[in-house]
């Protein structure tokens, strides 16, 4: 086996997976050196709790907008802010993962565009499904919706390839199935919020979304249909 000795040590990752990544990654820097108090002062102790403050998704706030029929910008901008704002290091860092791993799979099938599009689209519907269906005061924060948008292009990628060969699209949705199982164990037994049903959700827009944004996604759709 030859070795090239100008190949990059990391396989290189689609630009628009790092627009994604690395915002995420500044602000928990931020935030991190905020609270050991390296930057900022004394204040900046409470940084991330201003955030939340500030960018994170709340239902209590989706439903006064619903009621009163007023939609401030500032609280329209939580809907696509709330995924770069995160519960803790620990939580931002898994985020970040996620993207890297699926975001490099998506992009260099998806134009960057779809990318952006199934990252945000999946947080938009995550949250509003979140706000819409539960009474729940915690507000949402994290990226994970978006990652389970990543992760529903994913599956679409999948499950086209499968169709490909004949084989069995079902196996397509063994991932989901499987962070799924694992979301509800440590839910049974550490307990948790309902961030989960924003995770479904996301999940379902990106997979559904890919049939109109991934190349010849379009053509699929209408070919399966036209078959029926």
């Amino acid at each position: 086996m030859q070795h090239d000795p100008d190949a990059p040590p990391l396989n290189p990752l689609p630009p628009v997976v790092w627009l994604l990544a690395l915002p995420i990654a500044a602000v928990e820097l931020m935030f991190y050196a905020g609270a050991h108090r390296l930057v900022g002062g004394a204040g900046a102790v409470g940084w991330r709790l201003s955030a939340m403050q500030d960018y994170a998704f709340s239902g209590e706030i989706l439903d006064w907008m619903l009621a009163t029929g007023r939609f401030p910008p500032e609280h329209l901008l939580r809907f696509v802010a709330y995924p770069f704002v995160h519960a803790n290091f620990t939580h931002a860092l898994f985020v970040v993962v996620f993207i890297l791993a699926l975001g490099k799979m998506v992009g260099e099938v998806f134009r960057a565009w779809a990318v952006l599009a199934v990252f945000f689209a999946s947080a938009i519907v995550g949250a509003a499904a979140y706000g819409l269906l539960l009474d729940d005061p915690v507000p949402l924060v994290g990226g994970y919706p978006g990652v389970y948008g990543l992760i529903g292009a994913f599956t679409f990628l999948l499950w086209v390839n499968l169709g490909a060969v004949g084989a069995n699209q079902y196996r397509a949705f063994s991932l989901i199935g499987f962070l799924l199982g694992i979301q509800l164990l440590f839910r049974l037994l550490f307990g948790g919020s309902n961030d989960w049903v924003a995770d479904i959700a996301g999940f379902a827009t990106g997979f559904v979304l890919s049939f109109v944004v991934s190349p010849g996604g379009w053509g699929l759709l209408v070919a399966r249909l036209r078959r029926r």
